[in-house]
């Protein structure tokens, strides 16, 4: 009865720790957090992050006017009235001295202009300059570490919120980094085993043939080569040559020029996808987004060829590392030989 009680009493027990709302959100936080540090949370969270940060550089960039535009258009009328005013003083009886005073005028606002160029001004109001893809490439910008430089942000909201938007972003980019490139690298050396042992299948078939003793043995650890990695960065870097090259109207070389600088997290900024004013006024966003997912799954390649180099790197030093062992033994060996044969003349 005393167990039959004890036993009631526990199933009570574990029925309402299952049943507890409290005991469900922690179980559901734990799954929650499990879910977010594998590759597939890493990668989710990433994009989400750039899309959450895209969306408050857009709310907080567009907020205020950029002064600039209101200065270049205080400077073009002013410099209307002052051509107007020289026309009505000197009107055309005296065409000397009005073109003299015409050309001071203008030589100023050439002048106010290109120091307004030099402060920013490119002519594009801030919600031309924030729109959605255009933010998404500054915050790819910002936690991949690259910084094009060709946006900044203008305001101090602004300003604060790319260093906290860094300090939180970073961690978590090189977090996707490793992950991403385990995933890719894992995937990448299941497709390598797979064809090598397609393409060699016949000549292992042969091989036991010809000595039966050989099915015993285990089979040798297959590593993909460096030339592999190689090509696949060579192939990925030449995709976003021409892709780039036919979108941006570049040339081939400065399209590579940018691709490798990019994925190398150089980030010049002399050269930008999207940078050009007429593509931002006239509406086609989509080649920033594409390069946004360009230079994403990019940077996990980079991964997935560091971490399969370093994985070949370390199998070849450990050979070297035994065959120098062994060659060491071979000599020892010899030498202790040769000694016992020249000790054993000299007793005779």
């Amino acid at each position: 009865m005393i167990r039959q009680r004890s036993s009631v009493r526990s199933r009570g027990s574990s029925s309402t720790t299952i049943s507890d709302p409290r005991e469900r959100v922690k179980d559901c936080c734990r799954k929650f957090v499990a879910f977010m540090c594998t590759q597939v949370g890493v990668g989710g969270l990433i994009v989400a992050y750039a899309l959450v940060g895209a969306a408050s550089f857009m709310s907080i960039e567009t907020q205020e006017p950029n002064p600039l535009i209101e200065h270049v258009i205080t400077l073009r009328r002013n410099c209307a009235a002052e051509l107007w005013d020289v026309t009505e003083q000197l009107n055309l009886f005296n065409s000397s001295m009005w073109h003299y005073e015409a050309d001071q005028v203008l030589k100023r606002y050439q002048d106010d202009f290109a120091e307004a160029i030099r402060r920013g001004y490119d002519g594009r109001s801030p919600e031309e300059v924030w729109n959605f893809p255009a933010a998404l490439m500054f915050c790819l910008a910002v936690f991949t570490m690259i910084g094009y430089g060709n946006m900044v942000p203008r305001t101090a909201w602004g300003k604060g919120a790319t260093v906290i938007y860094a300090t939180f972003g970073i961690p978590l980019y090189i977090l996707y980094f490793m992950n991403m490139g385990k995933v890719l690298a894992s995937t990448f050396k299941w497709l390598y085993t797979w064809f090598h042992e397609c393409s060699h299948r016949s000549d292992d078939e042969l091989a036991m043939e010809e000595a039966p003793g050989l099915a015993g043995l285990p089979r040798k650890r297959i590593i993909v080569p460096t030339t592999a990695c190689l090509w696949v960065i060579t192939i990925y870097i030449a995709t976003g040559t021409v892709m780039f090259a036919e979108w941006e109207k570049w040339t081939y070389l400065d399209s590579a020029y940018f691709c490798v600088t990019s994925l190398c997290k150089i980030g010049i900024g002399d050269l930008v996808p999207g940078a050009n004013i007429l593509d931002s006024q006239s509406g086609k966003p989509t080649k920033l987004v594409i390069n946004f997912v360009y230079m994403l799954l990019g940077m996990g390649l980079v991964a997935m060829c560091y971490i399969l180099m370093r994985e070949e790197v370390r199998i070849k030093m450990q050979e070297i590392k035994e065959d120098t062992r062994l060659c060491l033994e071979d000599l020892s060996a010899k030498f202790a030989k040769c000694c016992g044969t020249k000790d054993s003349q000299y007793y005779d």
